[in-house]
Formats: C-alpha cells, sequence, structure tokens
C-alpha cells in the first residue's frame, strides 16, 4: 500500500509516472474515494469469466476477452485506502458555468458511422435482431497540462449518481471512466443487477417523466432478457421499475432486479451469463455481439465491458464501462454508443452518441481551464 500519510488524489499521478498498477474509485452515494495499488506481478490474467468463481480483487473486464484484453484482477485484500476529495474552488464552479454556455455538438454524422448504422439498421429491418447497439470512438489531442487525477476528482464531483473509476495496468494502460449501470452488486445474501436502456437529455436539472415508445420498447427488451438469463440459473428475482434515473447529464429508464444466491462462489458463472448485457449488445445476444464484432469496424476493448470490486465473502460493486475514455502518451481516445431498433433514425442516435461523449469531453475541458487560468 501507498504511505499512510498520503491521502488525497496526488499520489495518482505519481503513480502513473511510476507505472505502478493501481485503481480508484468512488462508489454512488459515497463521498471518499477507494484507492487501491499492487505490485505488477501479483496482477492475475483471466481468459475465461468463469475463472472469476471465488476470486477477489479488483476486475477490470473487456467487451470481448482476448489474447490482447485479457480480464485483470488486481488481488488485494482490502477494498482500498480512502482518498480526500477538496472542496471546489470558485475557478472550478466559473468553469463548470462556461463549460454550459460552450457545448458544441458535431450536428453531421460522419461517412464511417453512416455506413455502420446502415449495416445495423438493415439488420433490425429484416428482422434478424430485436436490438442492436452500435458504438463509436473519438481521439483528441492530450495536452501538456492533462492530469488524470484532476479529471478524476472532477468526475466525482460532478456525476454524483455514477460510479467514477481511474486506473492502471500494463496490460490495459490507463482508462477512466462515470457509469451509472450496475451489473452485479450486493452481499451476504442481498444481490442486484439492472436494466438499463433508453436515453433523453435532462430538463432543467430534473428527470424527464414522459418517455416515447422506442425508449420503452427498449428497456422492455433488456428487463425480459435479464429476467430470462436470473430464471435459466434458477434465481427468482424481484423487480422494480422501470423509472428514470440520472446518468450525468443524461437520463436512463432503470429496472433494479433483487434476488438472493444458493453460492456466492459462482459469481464468475452470473457474470458469464449477464455480460455483455443487451444494453450494450443487442438481442438475441450471441447472435448480437457476433454482429457487432463483425460490422462496427473497431475494437471496443475495456469500453462496455465491466469494472469494479469484486468479493464473494463481502460487498461486490461491478459496473458495466460506459461513458469511458482511454488514456495514451499523446491521445485520448473516448468512447459511447446507443441502442437501435428498427424504428431508429440515423440523425437521433448519432446526437445521443455526440451527448455521451460529452460526459468526458465537460471533464477535459473543465480541468483544462482551470489549469490555464
Amino acid at each position: 500500500m501507498i504511505d499512510e500519510e498520503i491521502s488525497n488524489l496526488t499520489v495518482i499521478d505519481a503513480l502513473i509516472r511510476q507505472k505502478r498498477p493501481f485503481a480508484v474509485y468512488r462508489i454512488p452515494g459515497e463521498k471518499l474515494p477507494r484507492l487501491l495499488t499492487q505490485a505488477e506481478e501479483e496482477i492475475r490474467l483471466i481468459y475465461d469469466l468463469q475463472e472469476l468463481n471465488g476470486q477477489k480483487g479488483f476486475v477490470i473486464a473487456p467487451f470481448r476477452v482476448s489474447e490482447m484484453c485479457p480480464v485483470i484482477l488486481i488481488q488485494s485484500d482490502g477494498w482500498g485506502q480512502s482518498l480526500s476529495l477538496d472542496d471546489d474552488t470558485e475557478e472550478e464552479y466559473e468553469a463548470s458555468l462556461q463549460i454550459q454556455e460552450q457545448e458544441i455538438f458535431q450536428t453531421s454524422y460522419t461517412k464511417e458511422y453512416a455506413g455502420c448504422f446502415q449495416a445495423f439498421i438493415n439488420a433490425l429491418r429484416d428482422g434478424t435482431f430485436d436490438k442492436l447497439v452500435l458504438s463509436r470512438h473519438i481521439t483528441m489531442d492530450k495536452g501538456a497540462d492533462f492530469s488524470p487525477s484532476s479529471v478524476f476528482r472532477a468526475a466525482c464531483k460532478r456525476y454524483i449518481h455514477s460510479y467514477i473509476y481511474l486506473c492502471y495496468t500494463p496490460q490495459t494502460g490507463i482508462w477512466l471512466g462515470s457509469t451509472p449501470e450496475i451489473i452485479l452488486s450486493g452481499e451476504k445474501d442481498e444481490w442486484n443487477t439492472v436494466a438499463l436502456a433508453g436515453t433523453q437529455p435532462l430538463q432543467d436539472g430534473k428527470l424527464p417523466q414522459v418517455w416515447d415508445e422506442k425508449n420503452r420498447k427498449e428497456q422492455d427488451y433488456v428487463t425480459a432478457y435479464i429476467r430470462s438469463r436470473l430464471l435459466s440459473l434458477g434465481i427468482h428475482s424481484t423487480e422494480s421499475g422501470p423509472y428514470p434515473a440520472y446518468a450525468g447529464a443524461l437520463s436512463h429508464l432503470k429496472t433494479d432486479f433483487h434476488f438472493s444466491l444458493r453460492d456466492n462462489n459462482g459469481l464468475g458463472d452470473l457474470l458469464k451469463v449477464l455480460h455483455p448485457t443487451p444494453a450494450v449488445c443487442g438481442l438475441p445476444k450471441e447472435e448480437a455481439y457476433r454482429f457487432i464484432l463483425e460490422n462496427e469496424g473497431y475494437d471496443r476493448r475495456y469500453y462496455s465491458g465491466f469494472i469494479g470490486w469484486l468479493d464473494p465473502n463481502g460487498r461486490t460493486d461491478l459496473y458495466v464501462n460506459l461513458r469511458c475514455m482511454h488514456i495514451e502518451d499523446e491521445r485520448l481516445t473516448l468512447y459511447a454508443g446507443g441502442g437501435l431498433l428498427a424504428s431508429s433514425e440515423l440523425n437521433d442516435e448519432w446526437l445521443e452518441t455526440e451527448k455521451k461523449l460529452q460526459t468526458m469531453k465537460r471533464l477535459i475541458t473543465s480541468t483544462s481551464i482551470i489549469a490555464n487560468h
């Protein structure tokens, strides 16, 4: 572990410079983030989610497990040391207001996105799939003043309803994200997962209460799928929802599933059944998964995988890795996607991904304004 007297986020940039594996994360509803570190030789690489059965540690799982993108397990006895978050300065408050006024969306879609959209929509309209998720990525130059710890701190302050993380291992590189979607959380005999689908902007900062048929249908597909997957393992759940839930400056429809497990040491089996969720893949799942790999045009890597703390004998908090960025030496790669149905329109879906990309862009812009103030 790091020295006890180091208690704030400045330690993170030092760990990155030293290329020391670590994960720092903030669970929704908690005030302080937790940091855990690991010797490089003690990181475990996993190539089948079932190998997570009985394991404990911080998990970084990709959309598709491969030699290049294994599941990473940062093995740690405890779930991390608490770090302090300083209060916002007046400069930071002003910067956040400035960004909201400056936000610009690229309203014209790219040729690449339009081509992918057409392939996806054709497969939906001919009845091959009920739902497909089309994602994309953009790259940005990394400014000289870019600080991962500052961006992580800004995310914790701005996105109080989301799970926030920043991690580094030699195998993954540096990833940072903010996500509202639980794939599995709980402890003892109380466990839950969620169905999350449909997207709308907040209305004057408040949750929208009226949702159109496309969004409700998308949510129904995801809910029915998760219900059937749990039943396939003999798990009977109670459901609450759907209801609108916060996700940064956006809102999604959400249904909660609560259940108990006969054996908490089989969490890897359950994760293998749930991942990838229809919120990042499609339905029917196996066919949609293969279609995405063949037609999306790039490797998602750890975007739309899952991430978080796993402990069958204690508390588990694992989240789908939605709004996120990969931080490299000279550039940043940001990811976002959207669920398509046969009724989806190209312009609407492009704009939805633009709004989702703003989740990370806002953080980059705000920390840059403050650094240059």
